[in-house]
């Protein structure tokens, strides 16, 4: 069954935890759409220096929720920073939200989601250093390499991407859920 996801991103995203969620996606045989604030390219964050340039797919004014399967939030510092005080991209969160969608969100990802006023009472994990944030938010933090919570994938860091797809996956093909709401 094919299946059409968004990554939102902007300049300063983690590279590994953009790439490779966006090769195991490709993978499965799916669609997986980089969709930024800007047009043209965005550059990517690698360990310690800026990485490669990727190009955008659609900008998020080009973008509606409606037309994706589920969304994936990759971090890295100033990507998750930026986004988070971004009100199109709070609405294009919460859309995936509201639709009952499934969203995988790695490292300091769920930054976006506390300001998209979605992580109350929700089972997560994150990067160490966010995880006060998300507790001050309601979440429930947990330290594991990812965390399901009815269609919320969280994970922490890119040595957790193996099981961060692995979820990511198994959450899309599951497909709606019913519990995951605003």
């Amino acid at each position: 069954m094919s299946k059409k996801i968004a990554i939102l991103a902007t300049h300063g995203f983690e590279e590994s935890e953009l790439k490779s969620p966006k090769e195991h996606l490709e993978q499965q045989g799916w669609t997986a759409h980089i969709i930024s604030p800007e047009s043209g390219a965005i550059k990517a964050w690698a360990e310690k220096d800026w990485g490669q340039e990727y190009p955008v797919d659609k900008t998020l004014d080009e973008a509606n929720a409606s037309d994706y399967d589920a969304l994936v939030l990759p971090g890295g510092v100033i990507n998750p920073d930026q986004l988070r005080t971004n009100e199109s991209a709070l609405s294009f969160v919460k859309d995936f939200f509201q639709q009952q969608k499934p969203v995988a969100a790695i490292c300091h990802g769920p930054q976006i989601l506390i300001n998209a006023e979605v992580v109350e009472g929700r089972n997560m994990t994150s990067v160490n250093s966010i995880s006060q944030d998300l507790k001050n938010a309601g979440a429930q933090w947990e330290d594991s390499e990812v965390v399901v919570d009815n269609g919320l994938v969280t994970s922490r860091t890119p040595k957790d991407l193996p099981a961060f797809n692995a979820k990511m996956v198994e959450e899309i093909k599951e497909g709606k859920h019913e519990e995951q709401t605003l």
